[in-house]
Parts: C-alpha cells; sequence; structure tokens
C-alpha cells in the first residue's frame, strides 16, 4: 500500500468515525469468508456498515479527529479488526449476538465499543449493550412519566365531579323521604 493509498484510507476511516456517533470494533479473524460475507450481508440489511481496516489506520483517523477523545479504544486496535458503523447503537451488538448464536461460535469478538463518547471495553460488554435504549426511546419514556402525574389529576377531577353529582342526588333524595 502506497503512502497515498494508505492517506486515502485515512481520510475515508476520518468521514466514516465523522458520520456516525457510534462503532464498534471487533475481532473476526477465526471466521472464514463466507461467514464474514454473511455478517456483512446482515449488516447491510440492518443498516450497518461494515468496513475491515488495518489497525495503524484505524488509530491515525481517530488521532486526526481527537486524539484523547477516542482514547479508550487504541488498545483494542490489534489482531484482525472489522469496524461496524451504525446510528442505533444497539443494533450492532445484536447483530453479533444472534450471529454468534446462529453459527454456534464466540466469534466474532466484541473488543470495543463507542457510543456517544462513552466506550466499552472488552467482549462481557456485549450484553450490556444490547440492553441500551435508544435516544427514542428514552425520550418516549420520559414523556410517559410526565404525562401521569397530569392524566391521574385529570381522572381524579372526572371522578371527583361525579362524586359531587352522586352525593348531591343523595342529598335531593333525603329531604322527600323524611
Amino acid at each position: 500500500m502506497t503512502k497515498e493509498q494508505k492517506n486515502e484510507a485515512i481520510e475515508i476511516l476520518k468521514e466514516k468515525f465523522n458520520q456516525y456517533n457510534n462503532f464498534y470494533i471487533t475481532n473476526t479473524e477465526a471466521l472464514s469468508v463466507a461467514q464474514v460475507n454473511k455478517l456483512r450481508s446482515i449488516c447491510f440489511n440492518k443498516s450497518v456498515e461494515m468496513k475491515v481496516a488495518k489497525n495503524t489506520l484505524i488509530r491515525k483517523a481517530l488521532e486526526g479527529i481527537d486524539s484523547e477523545k477516542f482514547s479508550g479504544v487504541y488498545d483494542s486496535l490489534n489482531g484482525v479488526t472489522a469496524l461496524l458503523f451504525s446510528e442505533n447503537a444497539k443494533e450492532p451488538a445484536m447483530i453479533l449476538s444472534s450471529f454468534r448464536t446462529e453459527n454456534k461460535a464466540e466469534k466474532p469478538v466484541l473488543k470495543a465499543a463507542y457510543i456517544d463518547s462513552a466506550v466499552f471495553v472488552g467482549d462481557d460488554q456485549l450484553e450490556a449493550l444490547k440492553t441500551l435504549k435508544s435516544k427514542n426511546d428514552l425520550i418516549g419514556e420520559i414523556i410517559g412519566l410526565l404525562q401521569s402525574p397530569v392524566k391521574n389529576v385529570i381522572s381524579g377531577l372526572n371522578a371527583g365531579g361525579k362524586l359531587a353529582s352522586l352525593i348531591k342526588a343523595l342529598e335531593d333524595r333525603q329531604p322527600q323521604e323524611a
């Protein structure tokens, strides 16, 4: 690879890192070509972009953007590395997990994940990443929590109106019986 080709690859990687707030660093070393192609196909169908690159080029691209921001992932750049880029932080974790289950294998291994400025290092983090909620899910939950007290107050007021009319009806009834 010439220096010009390396610089071009670094620029392409920089664009990807700037485009996505989430990326996963995985080890696909023990996978066959057919398995890698199957993984690529699954990623494509789920709108996850998969790129294989040399660790030094990945590191230079990250350092070129912000060396401090990505410092937590540098130690994970070893062996064969595939990058998974996604808008949805949870999707690559779901893909990796289901791919392992389908193939009854331990690979691909999660080396690290960068999710909205948080770094998750190690394959043991995969379960935690599968349970992440998207920004829209969290916003929906907050709106639901905020609406709940309002609904209770309105319901109480409506019930109070019915209760008041029932008491009034009972009061009106008592003088007639006496």
